[in-house]
Parts: structure tokens; sequence; C-alpha cells
């Protein structure tokens, strides 16, 4: 039974390692040493990524903390304070990195760094700050915040580089969740609507290439392949269109053209939720109550197929 596969188990699956999470057995890749060195790799990656996702001008120099400290705590206006306070959280992630960098530099010299060192302190002590107005961004949509996203860089620095692989697997099979669910809520929203027949495909489809390119690093030998169907899948999808008869009526246009609306909105969070690698639960609950309401105002009259 799936239920007895414990968490974590690994296997070779079609001659790929992978582990199992949540129903999901997900690519795995082989853990780096935990060193220094591989921390302020894994913390550089990060914090790239995070930079990727999140609102635009958050990727303040760490030399600049003071100021961004300073600009923050002398603003009044609630709406100024968000946009300040992330700032001064990506101010110092890179910090953070800053420092880090330099320690792996004195450590190369053949000089001890102990975890207790100051400035290791104060690399943990940037990062949980960071962790703390993360809550304060939102991501580049613009339709809620990645707490998660904020939280990575300070797990990579404080817990075993193993542990924090683990934590990512489990975050990637939630994604895939998700990624499901919105799939199965959108073709149940348009089964049994005959304009949009062929839709559901292309919604399979488009989730099974999503989950793919969720689970493969951008190092991985696949990912020219993995994105290339990720991207057409996607493209194929928001290309779709009902099929209405010339002659339809302004009712059945209405359905047609919120019916894509909520495909490509649909298309747009996955898309958000496979690069992110994280669920979007707020974002994925608005659009199922869209999708919800879509079907109640127009069950009683589906739209006619082209004949």
């Amino acid at each position: 039974m799936e239920s007895a596969i414990p968490f974590g188990k690994k296997e070779l699956v079609d001659g790929r390692l992978r582990v199992y999470y949540y129903g999901y057995w997900i690519k795995a890749y082989e853990v780096p040493a935990d060193t220094l060195l591989a921390k302020k790799r894994l913390i550089e990656a990060l914090t790239r990524r995070l930079f990727n996702h999140v609102e635009h001008g958050l990727n303040v120099p760490g030399s600049r903390l003071d100021e961004a400290r300073r600009a923050l705590e002398v603003e009044s206006d609630p709406e100024r304070r968000r946009v300040k306070g992330a700032m001064l959280a990506g101010c110092l992630f890179n910090r953070a990195a800053d420092i880090f960098t330099k320690l792996v530099e004195v450590q190369a010299l053949g000089v001890k760094i102990a975890p207790d060192n100051a400035l290791m302190r104060e690399c943990g002590e940037h990062l949980q700050e960071a962790l703390t107005l993360g809550r304060l961004v939102l991501h580049r949509s613009g339709e809620e915040g990645l707490d998660e996203l904020w939280g990575e860089p300070f797990k990579a620095f404080a817990f075993p580089i193993e542990e924090f692989y683990n934590s990512r697997y489990i975050k990637i099979a939630q994604s895939m969740q998700a990624i499901d669910g919105l799939r199965d809520e959108l073709i149940e929203t348009f089964a049994g609507t005959p304009s949009f027949e062929g839709v559901q495909q292309l919604l399979r489809d488009f989730a099974h290439a999503a989950k793919i390119k969720c689970e493969t690093l951008r190092t991985d030998a696949d990912i020219f392949d993995v994105w290339t169907s990720f991207v057409t899948s996607a493209e194929r999808l928001a290309a779709f269109r009902p099929l209405l008869p010339t002659d339809a009526p302004l009712a059945d246009r209405h359905q047609a053209e919120d019916g894509m609306q909520l495909i490509v909105d649909g298309k747009n969070l996955t898309s958000y939720v496979t690069r992110a690698r994280v669920p979007m639960p707020k974002s994925a609950l608005e659009l199922v109550e869209r999708c919800r309401a879509f079907r109640q105002r127009y069950a009683a009259a589906p739209a006619r197929i082209v004949a």
C-alpha cells in the first residue's frame, strides 16, 4: 500500500534514484559534502532564486545595510514601510552572503572557522532577521508571499546540507500536490462543456510537464528537454480556443471568455508554483473559488459547440 512507504525512502525507478514523499517519487540528487564552501554555494544559489521570484527592487547590496535600516526606521506610512521592510530583507540576505564568502576565503588560507565565530553568528542573525521580514515580501505576480523561499537560505546555513535537501524534497512533493489540485479543479470545471472539449488533455499534459520541471534542477542533463516540454505544453494550453458557432449568443461568448480567463490564470499560477517549487495556497484557494463560481453560474446553460 502507498501509505506503507516511509517518507524519505530512496529507490531506483527506471534507472533513476528517487525519494518518496506524499505519494510522489521525486528525483533525488547527490548531497555535496557539508563544508563552508558547499554552504556558501548553496546560499548563493538560493538567494539568486529568491530574488528571481519575488517583487522587483529587493536586491539591495549588503554594503547598504545601515542605509536600508534607517530608511525603514524613519518611515511611518504602512504601505511604504512594507516595501522598505522588504528591501531591508533583501539587503540582509546579501550582507549574510558577503560575510559567508569572506569566511570561506579565510578558511581556504588554512584558518579554522569555528561554529561560534563572531562573524558566523552575525551571518546567522542577518539571515534570521531577513526571514522575519520575509512576510512583507510578495511574489513577483503580486498575489501572495513566499515565506518558504525566505526560510531556505537560513535553513542551508543552520542545518546540515543533507537535512536541507530533505526539506526541499518535501516542498517539491507539496508543490506537485498543488499542481495536481489545480489540474483536477480545472478539468472538473470544464467537464461536460462541449465548447471546451479537448482542453482536459491539454491540462493533463501541462501538469505532467510542470511536475517534471518542478523536480528537475537546472544543472540536470535533462533540463533542455524538461524545460522545452514545460514551455511548449504551456503554450498549447494558452492557445486553446473554445469551439463556438459564429452566431453564438452573448451568454455563450461570456462563458467562453470567462472560461479562457480561468485557464490562463490557472496556467500562470501553475507556472509560479512550478518555478518556485513551493505551493501557493492563498492563490490556489482563490482560483478554486473562481472555478466553483464559474460552474455554478453556467451549469444550467452550457455553451453550444460548433456544428
